[in-house]
Parts: C-alpha cells; sequence; structure tokens
C-alpha cells in the first residue's frame, strides 16, 4: 500500500457525505489517502484497529476464516463505502479482513479523531447507525440463507444483489471483477458447485459469461431460482 498524494475530493465518500461542512477541513488535515493493489490486504482479521477507511475509488471484499482453508466474504464494498467499521467498540482488533478487487484509493481516518468526528457530527452519527442496523439485517438474511436456501438459490440471490449494487458496465455485465472462488466464498458453497450451477444457468439462458464478467438475461428467472 502506497501513499497517494492526491486525496479524495472531500465529498464522495460516506464520511464527506454525510458530516457537517464545516468539518471537512478537519478531515482534510487529518486524513491519510493510499492506492491499494489488486489483491493487496487493506487489513487483517486479528490486528489492531488503528482507524477507519474510506473508499474514493475501487471495490474490496470484506472477508473471514470459515475453515483453516477457506475464508467468507461477507461483503462487497464499492467506491464511497466505510471499511474498518466492524472493529469499533471495545474490542481493539478487526474481525475481519479486507482486500482490493482492482486498483483502489482509500482515505484513512485514525481512531481518535474518528471517535472526535461522532460526538460533533450528529447527522453522520445517526446515519452511521442506520448503516449497522441495516449491516445487521443483512447479515441475519444472509445466515438463514445459508442455513435454508439452495445453493442455486443463493448464487442467483447473490448475483441479483450485485447487479443492484454495483450496476452493469457498457456492455451489460455486472461492474465487479469477482472470480469464481470469490463467488464461491460469498455464497458459502465451493468452487465446484460455483462452477456447475453457473454453467446450467448459462445453458438455460439466465446469464451469459465473459470471463470473470456476468451479464443477466432473465432476472424473472433468477429471482425464481432465489424463491425455491
Amino acid at each position: 500500500m502506497k501513499r497517494n498524494k492526491h486525496g479524495c475530493d472531500l465529498k464522495s465518500c460516506f464520511l464527506c457525505r454525510l458530516c457537517s461542512k464545516e468539518w471537512l477541513p478537519a478531515i482534510d488535515v487529518h486524513r491519510q489517502s493510499f492506492h491499494v493493489n489488486k489483491g493487496e490486504v487493506l487489513f487483517t482479521e486479528g490486528s489492531e484497529v488503528t482507524g477507519i477507511y474510506f473508499i474514493y475509488k475501487g471495490t474490496f471484499k470484506v472477508h473471514k476464516k470459515w475453515t483453516d482453508d477457506k475464508e467468507m466474504i461477507v461483503r462487497l464494498a464499492k467506491s464511497g463505502a466505510i471499511l474498518g467499521h466492524r472493529g469499533l467498540g471495545n474490542d481493539v482488533f478487526y474481525p475481519v479482513s479486507a482486500t482490493a478487487l482492482e486498483p483502489s484509493e482509500v482515505c484513512f481516518i485514525d481512531l481518535g479523531f474518528f471517535q472526535s468526528t461522532l460526538k460533533v457530527n450528529y447527522q453522520f452519527l445517526y446515519e452511521l447507525m442506520m448503516f449497522f442496523a441495516g449491516e445487521l439485517k443483512e447479515s441475519e438474511k444472509k445466515m438463514r440463507n445459508l442455513a435454508h436456501m439452495p445453493v442455486k438459490g443463493r448464487i442467483a440471490q447473490a448475483l441479483l444483489s450485485m447487479h443492484a449494487k454495483f450496476g452493469t458496465n457498457a456492455d451489460g455485465f455486472i461492474d465487479i471483477n469477482l472470480s469464481r472462488q470469490d463467488l464461491a466464498s460469498y455464497t458459502g458453497t465451493t468452487y465446484e458447485t460455483v462452477f456447475r450451477l453457473m454453467n446450467e444457468l448459462v445453458q438455460e439462458g439466465t446469464i451469459a459469461l465473459q470471463g470473470k464478467h456476468i451479464c443477466i438475461l432473465d432476472s424473472n428467472k433468477l429471482n425464481e431460482h432465489a424463491g425455491e
């Protein structure tokens, strides 16, 4: 991770959009900007919490150890999102890791200044609380799906979710570069199962594939699979 001389625009990320305009000069002084290469780890599960990150450009996967040799992706984050917030609280260690899925730019806010920001920016504090509530609901939904939804349904649900969150590029493909192994980690299954079920979805005309890129051709069919 390299220090970036050119910082963010102070208006795009979760923090800058929601804090008071009078607080922006203080953020400008305290922020640190970094370039993160594809595949580079931003912070590691179990490491000490030193601050909070905000994505200026790029995408990240937030993941935690599932078994000794497997991981579970708990969240996919895009430009403007917050990272490292799961380390807030009495526990001083990150409970998850974050890894860049593409070359990315992030801003780092040390923990002390972030806590000061919470104390004087009530609108930001409220929106952060709502964000935590939404994340909790999504986590509970994902755990329920892992327990009760067939694997094809989980894959269908994941594709619909990614399409809603990341949109599509000019060619109509979901605008995130996610490997089949990452998709398996995101849906709680194996690479082999993802490979087989994705091919089934292609054969039935529900999706189209081009390398790692995925295009949804029939969202109604995906919804049917997700509802089975």
